[in-house]
Parts: C-alpha cells; structure tokens; sequence
C-alpha cells in the first residue's frame, strides 16, 4: 500500500500523515478553470544561490512600484531559515522577503511546502504552514500527486488576489534524475505555460556553459518557454564578456537580458550555503561576536543586522573561539545532535571557560544554556543528554509539535544588557519544538530566561536583533565592557566612545539612543529593495521582461 501525503489542514489542525486512497482525479486544473486574469513570469537557475530569489524580489518591487498587485511564490523550498506569518504558519524566509519587497503580506500560500533538513538524510516536511512529519528523500519522493494538489490549490488562491505572480524555481532546473518528481521547476513550469528567466552565476564559474547546458537539458516541451536568460553576480567591466553573450544567444536562441553586478545588499540570506557569502566589519576595528556555526544551524538571518556594526564570526565546532567579545549560539533544526557534537568536540568547554563574557541563546542555543534537555524520542533517541549550564533550566520534547507564532514581548529581565530597556516592548516570532521550563527570572515577559549575573540570556524569540532598542542595548553593553577592559577606571575616556544614555519620561528607566546604531543599522525594507530596483533596471532588459507579462 502506496503512502500518500494529505493536501488538506482545518482549523488550523495538523495534516493526518497518510492518505490510503488514491485521488480520483486533480482537484484543480489551472488551464480549464482559471479563477483570474493573473500574468505569471517565472524564474529558474542553473544553480543553487543563482540569485533567483533576488531577481524576484526586484521584479516584484518593480511591478509594486507601477502600482500593480503582485505575490512571489515557490512551490517547494529546501531552508533553515524561515519565516512565521501572521496566521501562525511557517514559510521559507526567500518567499517573506520578496512578499515584503512586493509591499504584500507574506503568507503560506506563497510557500506551500518547505522542507527542513534534520540531518541524516532527513527533512521535516512542512505543508501549508504546518509541520507533517519527518521523512527521508526516498519516502518524500515516494508518491508527489497529494503535494501537487497543495501546489495547485496554493496557486488558485494566489491567483484569486493577485494579478502578477512572479514564481522562483528550486536548485538547478536541469536535475534531469528529478524531472519525474520536479515540482518546484518542471512540474510548475508545465503547469503555468508562463515565459521561463534562467538565471546563471559567473562567480562560481563556468557560467556559459551552465546557461547553455540547463537550456538543452530542460525537457523539449518547456524550452520555447525559456524567453531570456541573466548572468549574475558579475564583478568587474561588462563589456569583456560581450563576445560571450553573443555567442550564447546564437546557440541557445534566446537573448540575454542583462549582466547583473554583485550587489552587497542587506537583505536576509536564504541558507547556509550563503554563510561562505558573509562580510563583516573588519576584526580589531570593532566588536568581536562569535556565533557557533551548529551543523545543523537555522534561522542564522537573526544575525545579519550585526554584520555593519561588529564583526560577525561564524565559528565551527572543532575551531578554536578565542577571546570575543560576546558569543551567541542559534537555533538549530535538532538540538540534541547539535548538543552532543558540541560536547564531542569541545565547543561547550571552550564556551564554559569564557570569563564574564555575555552568552546568548537563541530558540535551540536557549535550550543548550540549560542545565537539562529530556528527549522522548523527538530531536534523536529516548532519554536525557546535560546541557550547558550556564542557565537553570530544563528542556522537555514530549510531543511532535511545532509552536509558530509571532509575538509581541515586554523586557522584564534585569542585569546589565537588558535594564536600560526593561519596559519596553520587542517583536520577533517563535519556531521551535521541546519545552523549556527556567528557574531564573524571563528576559522577555513570559519568555526566556536571565542569569543572576544579567549577562547569559535564553529566549524563543527570532528576530530579536530587528529590534532596535535591544540592538542598541546589547552591542553599548558590549561597547562599555571593551572600554573598561582597554582603560579601567578611565570614565572620561569611557564616555567618548559610549553613546549617551537619557531618561525616557514614559518608564522613568535609562533609554538607548544609539546615532550609530541609527544610522548604520539594518535596511531590510525600503532601502535594500529600493537598491536592488534600481540596480535591475539599469542592467536588464526591463521592457523585455515587461513584455513576458503582458505590460507595456
């Protein structure tokens, strides 16, 4: 008896796990029923980290720009980085950033199934929000009909609200050992009948010969989509590759649309294979912030608002963490594996030794500060694996459930980092399985917990550093303690580089103003969309691309 996936969620219940029967037939044909006048442009890569994601996220500020309705989408998804909705349902962050770029709310819709890799070969399925199970390739790949009825439905309800839906393909579009079961690329491309972008990257070389390849690879009847093709992440004079363009169009048939720079933007990054990406402030001009590189790390965009302000090093297990100035450890998609070869390799021990250094957890590094995480067979095998101990806290994983919310906090925790903004409010959003029950007092309202000394901090909440305020408060924090530890007892020199502290009439408590902070700080939403419009404007073919939609 063949599994099958069930397409369906009430009430915002789980899905059951299985089908037994088989569907009689598809629940949704987009070409005999279409629900709208919807025009759908879509994008697909010779590659992972092609620069699909950006080049939607620009097409949809330039379309939001003219004034039109548009929603990105990406029928399936492989992060650890994500997003949660406002209905409580998680998506990958890729499709939240170019629904935030398209002026839209980010919804499941717009990523109807992410997976998320565990680790030995195993992914956590996510359907419409919602966590399904955990299933290795093989038993993914087993039976797609179901998951192509949540794809068909996912874009029937965009198409309802939407009059432009700009589609991301997954990995490279010629994996000809996936066609059969390709339903990020080929199976939507079939679907929608849409014109085809093939996106390729000349920084990892060979960029030609990707582009031409992925053509004549792709299935006969998707290649008269292909309609254009981009070159991206090019640094240097266009000019040098003219000869080359020209002769890719005479093979492949289809022009070339542009060469894109390499844009330094501040925009979330999709996976992991983007950490190799990353550049910080320059080590010993500033504050030194060590993230512990898990294996399995997620939602490691909870960082990049500190990347212009510090310098931000992703540090693995087996290197050695120095003397930084402060340490953070992330989430992670199984915290127990990631806990135990953190012990293996000498991680924690290095992270014990530190003195007076503030530690920060954040969703599974949370529950690695504690004293005790209780598996009941849920993250890895049955029984209970010591912690940190950095925090007096215990961590259960009872049951497969996800808690996905976003939320809104208090600061109530005292000490040193967060008094300054003790009563004011933090938004941010919770991903995370297991139960974390603390001794000491929360940082955040009901949330989290703080060490006695104020300096090692726990919390569920990702996207704290968004958060101006706790920015601000956690890197003067760490500023003040550079400045005492380089000049003791020096006060008038401490205050030059310190920035100044007043008094909020609301709380009657010491509020951050941080100029630098201010200034330099995070530009996720207008700015870096606003960049990345114009950059795609000057360098592709834009009324060509307009054309492909039915615009003028």
């Amino acid at each position: 008896m063949n599994s099958r996936w069930i397409a369906a969620c009430e009430n915002g219940r789980n899905w059951s796990l299985y089908n037994k029967t088989p569907p009689s037939k598809r629940q949704i044909n987009l070409h005999t029923a279409p629900t709208s006048m919807s025009r759908f442009l879509v994008v697909l890569g010779t590659t992972s980290h092609s620069g699909k994601s950006t080049l939607v996220a620009a097409i949809c500020r330039l379309l939001s720009d003219r004034g039109l309705k548009v929603a990105p989408f990406k029928s399936q998804n492989m992060s650890l980085n994500s997003w949660v909705t406002r209905s409580g349902g998680e998506m990958g962050i890729a499709q939240a950033v170019q629904a935030w770029a398209a002026r839209v709310e980010p919804t499941e819709q717009m990523n109807p199934i992410l997976l998320k890799p565990k680790g030995d070969r195993t992914s956590q399925v996510i359907v419409m929000g919602r966590p399904v199970a955990d299933r290795s390739a093989a038993e993914y790949y087993q039976d797609m009909e179901p998951l192509k009825e949540v794809v068909d439905r996912a874009i029937a309800e965009l198409e309802r609200e939407y009059d432009y839906i700009i589609v991301e393909g997954a990995g490279g579009a010629a994996e000809i050992n996936l066609f059969d079961r390709d339903i990020a690329n080929i199976y939507v491309a079939r679907l929608l009948q849409a014109p085809i972008i093939l996106v390729g990257d000349i920084e990892r070389g060979g960029v030609f010969a990707s582009l031409f390849g992925s053509v004549e690879l792709l299935p006969q009847d998707l290649r008269p989509l292909v309609r254009g093709l981009v070159i991206n992440k090019f640094r240097g004079d266009p000019a040098i590759l003219g000869s080359g363009l020209s002769k890719l169009t005479e093979l492949t048939g289809v022009p070339v649309l542009g060469v894109l720079p390499y844009l330094d933007l501040d925009l979330p990054s999709e996976d992991s294979v983007s950490l190799g990406d990353k550049r910080s402030a320059p080590a010993g001009e500033s504050l030194e912030i060590a993230v512990i590189r898990l294996p399995r790390i997620s939602n490691f965009t909870d960082f990049e608002p500190l990347e212009r302000l510090a310098h931000v090093r992703y540090v693995s297990l087996s290197e050695p963490l120095g003397h930084p100035d402060a340490v953070i450890i992330p989430g992670t998609k199984n915290t127990v594996s990631d806990l135990r070869e953190m012990q293996e390799k000498g991680m924690d021990r290095q992270i014990k030794s530190l003195e007076n250094t503030p530690v920060l957890g954040i969703c599974g590094g949370y529950q690695m500060l504690g004293r005790e995480i209780v598996d009941c067979g849920i993250e890895d095998t049955v029984g209970s694996i010591p912690a940190l101990g950095l925090l007096d806290a215990i961590t259960r994983f009872d049951l497969y459930e996800k808690k996905t919310v976003q939320v809104e906090k208090t600061v109530t925790g005292s000490g040193p980092i967060l008094e300054p903004i003790q009563g004011q409010r933090v938004k941010g959003y919770e991903i995370h399985m297991g139960q974390t029950s603390p001794a000491e007092e929360h940082a955040f309202g009901d949330d989290g917990a703080v060490s006695g000394s104020g300096i090692v901090i726990g919390t569920y909440l990702h996207g704290l550093f968004d958060n101006e305020n706790f920015r601000a408060a956690f890197l003067d924090f760490l500023r003040r303690r550079k400045e005492e530890k380089r000049d003791e007892g020096k006060k008038e020199n401490k205050e030059k580089s310190m920035h100044e502290v007043e008094k909020s009439s609301e709380t009657g408590r010491p509020q951050i103003q941080s100029d630098a902070i201010a200034s330099e700080g995070y530009a996720l939403q207008s700015d870096g969309f606003d960049r990345l419009a114009r950059a795609t404007e000057a360098h592709l073919d834009m009324k060509k691309i307009y054309q492909m939609l039915d615009l003028d």
